[in-house]
Formats: C-alpha cells, sequence, structure tokens
C-alpha cells in the first residue's frame, strides 16, 4: 500500500484525483497555521543556540538523515559542539517523552534514524514529538552544545531556525499536490524561502528551486559485529564479495528501496532484493533461514544487534552498506551564509570558515 501511494504522487491518476479534495483540506489547515505564525500569533520560543534544521517538503526518505550526518560533521570540523534533536519516527515508547539516545539504547525506544545518528556521529542526539523540549533538554543536558541540528522539523515552526536545509530526491515535488493526493507536506512556493538552502540527492535539480547537488555513492561493506564495533565499510571488502559471485540478498526497510538495491547492482553484487516497510522492526527475520549472505542498509542494521542474532543460532553472514554522502565546498557556503556571524572566523590563509 505505501508503494503504490508513492507511485501514485508521481502523478495526478485516478488515485491522486479521488484524494485531491482532501489534500485541499489539508492545504487550508497549513496555509491557516502559517498565517497565524506570519501575523505572530503564534510565535517560535527561543533558544540560546543556533538551530539549523534539515527536512523535506515531501512525505518518505529523501536523503534528510544522511544530509545530517554531513551538516553536523560540517560543524565539528569547523571547530563547532553540535548536538541533533529528532521526533523519533518508529518509537514503539511515549513519542509525547523526551530522552537522550544512548548507543545502547534500541531503536524501538528511539527510532531508528536517531540511533544510527548517535552511534555514527558520537553526538549527543535527544529524542521527542515536542522539538523545542528535546532541545531544551539537550542543552540542560550538554551545556558545551554550542548548535543544534534538527533532523527533520521543517513544520514544526514552534522550533527557533537560523537555517534550513531543504533537501529533494529525484521526486522533485512529485505531482505537485498536497497530502493525502500528493506527498507534499507544504505547497512549494515560486521562491526559495528565506534563510534557506536546497540540496537535491540526485543527479540532477528536481525542482525549480535552485540548490546544490549532493554526491551519493557506497562506502563499500562491513560486516554486521564490525559495523557494530565501529569499523567503517571498505570497497575491498565489497569487490570481494562481488569477485566471489555469491548470491546476495539485499534487504532495505526505507523508503525509495530501489535506489539502494541500484547501488548494489552497480558494484557488481548479485542481489535478490526484499524491500520493506520503512522503519521495519525486524521482531523476526525477514528472510530464509538458509541465507548465506545478506546486505543490508545502515538504518536496518541498528535493529539487528550481533549478540541477539547470536543467541537465535542465526549463521546468516550478514553485510552492512552505508553510503559515502557529502555535499559540495558552495553548499557548505551557502549555509555559513546563513550562520550568526559568531560562527564565522579567520583561517591562517585568510579564507572565511565557520
Amino acid at each position: 500500500m505505501e508503494a503504490a501511494l508513492q507511485r501514485a504522487w508521481l502523478r495526478r491518476g485516478v488515485t491522486a484525483l479521488a484524494l485531491w479534495p482532501l489534500s485541499m483540506v489539508f492545504a487550508m489547515l497549513v496555509a491557516l497555521r502559517q498565517t497565524l505564525y506570519r501575523m505572530q500569533l503564534l510565535r517560535p520560543q527561543v533558544l540560546p543556540v543556533p538551530v539549523v534544521v534539515v527536512g523535506n517538503l515531501i512525505a518518505g526518505g529523501a536523503g534528510k538523515t544522511p544530509t545530517v550526518m554531513a551538516v553536523v560533521r560540517w560543524l565539528q570540523a569547523c571547530g563547532h559542539t553540535p548536538g541533533v534533536i529528532s521526533r523519533g519516527h518508529g518509537r514503539r515508547s511515549d513519542a509525547s517523552v523526551v530522552m537522550e539516545v544512548h548507543p545502547t539504547t534500541a531503536a524501538t525506544e528511539a527510532g531508528d534514524e536517531p540511533l544510527l545518528l548517535r552511534l555514527r556521529l558520537g553526538v549527543p542526539v535527544f529524542v521527542g514529538v515536542d522539538r523545542v523540549a528535546a532541545a531544551r533538554m539537550a542543552l540542560a543536558a550538554h551545556p558545551d552544545i554550542d548548535v543544534l541540528v534538527s533532523d527533520d522539523g521543517l513544520q514544526h515552526m514552534r522550533l527557533p531556525r537560523v537555517a534550513q536545509v531543504v533537501v529533494f530526491d529525484d521526486r522533485g515535488a512529485g505531482n505537485g499536490w498536497m497530502l493525502p493526493a500528493g506527498p507534499l507536506r507544504e505547497p512549494l512556493t515560486p521562491h526559495v524561502p528565506p534563510n534557506t538552502v536546497v540540496l537535491y540527492n540526485a543527479s540532477q535539480p528536481s525542482t525549480a528551486w535552485p540548490g546544490h547537488l549532493a554526491r551519493r555513492q557506497l562506502a563499500g561493506l562491513v560486516a554486521l559485529a564490525d559495523w557494530w564495533a565501529g569499523q567503517a565499510a571498505t570497497m575491498p571488502c565489497l569487490a570481494a564479495l562481488s569477485a566471489s559471485r555469491t548470491h546476495v540478498l539485499a534487504a532495505a526497510g526505507v523508503s525509495q528501496p530501489d535506489r539502494f538495491f541500484s547501488m548494489l547492482r552497480a558494484a557488481g553484487l548479485d542481489i535478490t532484493p526484499l524491500p520493506l516497510p520503512d522503519h521495519h522492526d525486524y521482531t523476526t527475520l525477514p528472510w530464509p533461514a538458509d541465507a548465506t549472505d545478506v546486505v543490508v542498509t545502515e538504518k536496518d542494521a541498528v535493529k539487528l544487534r550481533p549478540e541477539c542474532l547470536a543467541a537465535q543460532g542465526a549463521s546468516t553472514r550478514i553485510w552492512v552498506a552505508p553510503l559515502d554522502f557529502s555535499a559540495s565546498k558552495a553548499f557548505d557556503a551557502a549555509l555559513l551564509a546563513l550562520l550568526p556571524p559568531r560562527f564565522t572566523t579567520r583561517t591562517s590563509d585568510g579564507d572565511t570558515t565557520a
């Protein structure tokens, strides 16, 4: 059903037309809320540190989490101490409860993407449906944080922000209609909103908004236990599995699994694709017990702890295929221009940086 709806959102066909009246109601509610904020009858809250929001205009993944990783690493390279806040999609715990994510936290408690961010970045990550409450708790627990990056939250208007990064993939704005007739969470305006940088996780821009292209490719493979131990994926490992001509089952519980499968095929792997629902919980293993080799995304890997698999007697070799994701220097410069003046310093060679 999820895949069928995603396909329907790409054109104005029968399904989209049937849902169009509901999308008009949703559009009016969004417009009313935006008007209340413009008239300052509702106002963003105040936080003591700048916030950078990374989000999508469309429903479904467009590369938001890899973008958060890239922004956080850029801020770290510039000498800052970032923290991350997130709603925590996929949580089974009470989403209204704000909590800090630790490496030992279960994905069902924190959400798979926040846990992935904590494991890969090593920075404080707090989750809660109220991003402002999550931000305040993060700052109280970690006073050294001098900038917050919000994983999603583009439409969370209570959350103040000095900059926002809007991520699109090849789908662009889909059929241009709002939910549920189309994928848009808010209208695609003729011009880029203020304080916004657009990043395209695609081969070319997919909307009329000017923006920057991201580079996205496989970083290689690493065994699941080694991934949990913090070891990096390598291309020789990927090449070795490809050269062995081993048939591999590829599982992906993400919004757009075909992109992952295409990358694996392009790398020379002989795969059988196993698309799973976004945020699949892995309460039971979705592949046959006699599967010899399985490749998964990092978003899947956070729900596959090696000690739990060993206790179940699982013998399948599981490989993790992380993505190597980066933006251009022009993107970095555009984001830097939106940050407060105190984030701008001069390097020894005279270049401006953050």
